[in-house]
């Protein structure tokens, strides 16, 4: 939809579809098509299935709906990441809100909460403890707290604008395991020392002098959420004493890191004494996670 054309009245909404994914390509969005869906799913009040069948049906889209699309469309097009514009971000089962001043979940983190839940489930403990260190939306720590109702779920974040969307997500969710804390992930739970089953963490691992591929994440992801210092490692060095101090023997530390970051944290892990440190790969086959396990 150029922005230069003024919405007619009653367009089949096919067609505005069709020229908003057009845009979105134009601009190298990867998948323009089902960011049309659901930017007018999100006008319309819609789910995206929904409005496939009104297109489908040749419904009609009227002046203002098809105004208010095109305003967004010209946002998504300049790469504003389409989680602002809609306000949600989904995540596992979870619809997170998310905008300016936290990071946006992201597909590949699913995985690392999925280890962190198996791990829970697989614990002898009645009530284990899970510790999310630099928890953002609190993606990860309320996929832990509703999908291991019997899990204690502890969460950190000392971003102010990051907590904000964490407290709002906490007090959606509503879950009753689960409690959030503004706090340095250095100096986080002391009261938690040597009961934590399972700690995990996505932290800042992009180091600091590369520059992220995706205008979303350069120009809109805040810059804490991102960069880790000269080998994007810092903050993982520091979970990894953190870690040691929160999780008891025999439990599990699962740190999210770039794809080519694989050795450098398992060498962190094992150099502060963790064993087992192991790489997991994604489910499009980069290394995605690394765990270790507590002696």
């Amino acid at each position: 939809m150029p922005s230069s054309a003024q919405p007619s009245p009653s367009r089949p909404l096919s067609v505005v579809l069709a020229e908003t994914a057009a845009l979105f390509a134009r601009s190298g969005i990867t998948d323009p098509e089902v960011d049309a869906q659901l930017l007018a799913a999100h006008v319309l009040g819609l789910g995206r299935g929904g409005v496939q069948a009104a297109a489908v049906r040749g419904d009609l889209l009227d002046d203002a709906a098809a105004a208010r699309l095109a305003g967004l469309a010209e946002r998504r097009a300049a790469r504003e990441p389409l989680q602002h514009l809609t306000g949600v971000a989904a995540f596992r089962h979870l619809e997170l809100a998310v905008g300016p001043g936290v990071f946006v979940p992201r597909p590949e983190t699913e995985m690392v909460a999925q280890i962190a839940v198996d791990a829970l489930f697989a614990s002898a403990s009645p009530a284990p403890v899970a510790v999310d260190l630099g928890t953002g939306s609190g993606a990860i720590a309320l996929s832990l707290a509703t999908e291991v109702p019997h899990a204690r779920v502890h969460a950190a974040e000392n971003s102010v604008d990051a907590f904000v969307w964490a407290k709002e997500n906490f007090a959606r969710v509503g879950a009753d395991n689960a409690r959030l804390a503004f706090i340095d992930l250095a100096r986080a739970f002391p009261e938690l020392d040597g009961t934590v089953t399972v700690l995990v963490s996505n932290p800042p691992y992009v180091p600091d002098a590369a520059v992220p591929r995706d205008p979303e994440v350069r120009l809109f992801d805040p810059p804490a959420a991102l960069y880790g210092g000269e080998d994007g490692l810092d903050v993982v060095r520091v979970l990894a004493g953190v870690g040691w101090r929160l999780v008891h023997p025999g439990g599990l530390i699962v740190i999210e890191h770039g794809e080519l970051q694989g050795e450098g944290v398992r060498a962190v892990l094992t150099d502060a004494g963790w064993l087992s440190a192991a790489t997991h790969r994604d489910l499009t086959l980069r290394d995605r996670a690394t765990t270790a396990v507590r002696p």
